[in-house]
């Protein structure tokens, strides 16, 4: 599968646009006709959605401007398209996005290996954006049509690495969508403005984030949701699908589907074997694992459970100068799709 490349530069409306642009087609053919759209484009007047709104619009003007130049450029009205958004800010029984991560100190650095889990029907309709905004700090990043960036895999300028894990709280309050505070960590110059970004009081949906930073040795795990943020310093090689596993905030409700429950423990019992730092190679074999049945880890069944399919796996070699990445959306070859470096010094 060809993986599109995007290059946008401008304003953040500018930037919206284009993704709407591009993504236009795929929506209005993959994604308005979903149950998912529809219940969330009934949401559009609800106090919840006039608060969320409120609070995009008065603390982070820019990136509701990129959502308006989004909506413009998909030829959709904005409040619905803010909506989809938000679709992991209002508790539904439908899956949105899965994802499972690596991340695993090396004698070089760190590394953090990603699988990008999306709807099937968005095979062949997701890009590698690289953005240049006038405002914020540039970066390279997976999207998905109808969406911002933030919520997936990426690195910015300063060489700042973030991938993105979907957490299902059974409960959610109305209050800064998750994936705004995604996007805000593309615009963090250090670990420590991403922490900040995701660790905020008042967010409504929950995400698991990892982080790694050209130059540094740190590593970090964070699952954040409204009750609480936990956040972990990695030392040894380490996975997370898609529900809270830290002693912190496992107990709180959620929804584990038994696909992330099989993604972990299949992810677990590799990294039980050896704890010796994680190759790319290794990374990639664990990430492409179809042992699991029904659920597996690298997930291409036209009947998933979770209604989601690999779409992307992104591996990040990170370290003392630079930061490599490659991205693959086939199982069978390992020559990637996309791939480049960043070689910033963060301040």
């Amino acid at each position: 599968m060809t993986l599109a490349r995007l290059n946008l530069e401008g304003s953040h409306y500018q930037i919206g646009y284009g993704l709407g642009v591009f993504g236009r087609a795929a929506v209005e053919t993959h994604l308005r006709p979903l149950a998912l759209w529809q219940h969330l484009a009934g949401l559009v007047d609800t106090p919840a959605a006039q608060q969320m709104r409120r609070l995009v619009q008065t603390d982070f003007p820019g990136y509701w401007q990129e959502i308006e130049g989004l909506a413009v450029g998909l030829q959709l009205p904005v409040n619905e398209v803010f909506l989809w958004n938000c679709r992991g800010d209002f508790v539904t029984q439908q899956s949105v996005d899965g994802c499972t991560t690596l991340f695993s100190p090396t004698a070089d650095g760190t590394l953090i290996a990603h699988n990008e889990d999306g709807l099937p029907q968005l095979r062949g309709h997701c890009a590698i954006l690289n953005a240049n905004p006038y405002s914020g700090l540039a970066f390279t990043s997976f999207v998905y049509p109808g969406s911002i960036p933030g919520h997936t895999f990426a690195v910015n300028e300063k060489g700042l690495v973030a991938t993105v894990n979907n957490i299902r709280p059974t409960t959610i309050p109305a209050g800064i969508p998750r994936q705004i505070l995604g996007r805000a960590t593309l615009d963090a110059s250090t670990l420590d403005k991403a922490l900040e970004a995701v660790s905020q009081r008042g967010r409504a949906g929950a995400f698991h984030h990892t982080f790694g930073q050209l130059g540094s040795t740190r590593l970090i795990s964070v699952e954040a949701m409204a009750e609480g943020v936990n956040v972990k310093e990695i030392q040894q090689p380490t996975g997370h699908a898609n529900h809270m596993i830290s002693e912190q905030l496992r107990q709180l409700p959620q929804r584990i589907t038994g696909s992330s429950a099989a993604r972990q423990h299949c992810v677990d019992q590799h990294l039980s074997q050896s704890h010796a730092a994680l190759s790319a190679e290794r990374s990639l074999a664990i990430l492409r694992d179809t042992s699991g049945g029904d659920l597996p880890v690298y997930r291409c069944a036209d009947d998933d459970p979770d209604d989601e399919n690999t779409l992307a796996t992104a591996l990040f070699s990170i370290g003392a100068s630079t930061v490599e990445w490659r991205v693959f959306t086939r199982r069978d070859t390992d020559a990637p799709d996309a791939e480049g470096a960043v070689s910033t010094f963060p301040e």
